[in-house]
């Protein structure tokens, strides 16, 4: 069943990236994630970036049709949506680094607010960062990164952890971004003995587990994640190798 919320707030996040914000009493936790119907566009599943006991919100970079089509709503207008849906983090242990990649910051927000823990935030360029100021009200240390150096450390995500692990220890590792960012934070992650809570991406049509397009090996990123746990990413042999089309076939990475 679908509810109908009215967009309270737009923030604009970059040049290409909205916060839209809407009354909505459900209870979500971070990580999980919600569809959003577009009319005469598409339904998209889209990671829950803001969360109160009211008031939700979701973060939106425009790179295709249905998110450039909702890029255009307006305050007032109204969005259909479904959920929350799959897995959250398990955030019982405060003591964590908390890492997002690009427009994956906005699943990791939700996170950042409730535990306060130490965070990266990584992008191409400092044009691309996203919710930097809610990640400094509620962080005890943020760190930034970018591709090109134009903002704090010069590298990219997974080299500004290593950085960090080096006199700093965290029960685990948090993050969402790009897979390749993921693929090698695991990499990173086996290599240092540093359990992790990884939230993956794949192309999703109901959200409930049914259609299969979102199958990684035997597991529904949809249902079964979209967070998945170390010793669960160990056995995906076709995390940071292949994924789906809409019509579900494998396309490799590389």
């Amino acid at each position: 069943m679908s509810d109908i919320v009215i967009i309270k707030e737009i923030i604009q996040e970059a040049y290409d990236t909205k916060t839209f914000v809407f009354d909505w009493d459900a209870k979500v936790r971070p990580g999980q994630f919600i569809m959003v119907w577009i009319p005469g566009t598409d339904e998209i599943p889209m990671s829950v970036s803001g969360i109160s006991d009211s008031t939700k919100s979701i973060t939106v970079k425009a790179i295709g049709e249905a998110t450039r089509r909702l890029h255009e709503f307006k305050v007032g207008d109204r969005l259909s949506i479904r959920g929350p849906f799959g897995n959250g983090f398990d955030l019982a242990d405060d003591n964590i680094l908390i890492i997002g990649g690009g427009v994956g910051t906005a699943a990791i927000m939700p996170a950042v607010v409730q535990t306060g823990a130490d965070t990266i935030i990584a992008a191409r360029s400092d044009k691309d960062l996203i919710m930097l100021d809610t990640a400094r009200k509620h962080s005890k240390n943020v760190w930034i990164a970018t591709d090109d150096g134009s903002a704090g450390f010069h590298g990219n995500a997974v080299q500004l952890m290593k950085e960090k692990l080096k006199d700093r220890s965290y029960r685990y590792i948090v993050a969402c971004g790009p897979e390749v960012m993921l693929y090698f934070t695991y990499k990173a992650c086996q290599e240092l003995d540093q359990d992790c809570q990884l939230s993956m991406e794949r192309y999703m049509k109901c959200g409930a587990g049914v259609c299969g397009c979102c199958v990684m090996d035997d597991m529904r990123i949809c249902k079964d994640g979209p967070v998945f746990k170390k010793d669960q990413i160990s056995k995906l042999k076709e995390f940071g190798v292949s994924n789906r089309d809409a019509c579900g076939r494998v396309h490799n990475f590389r």
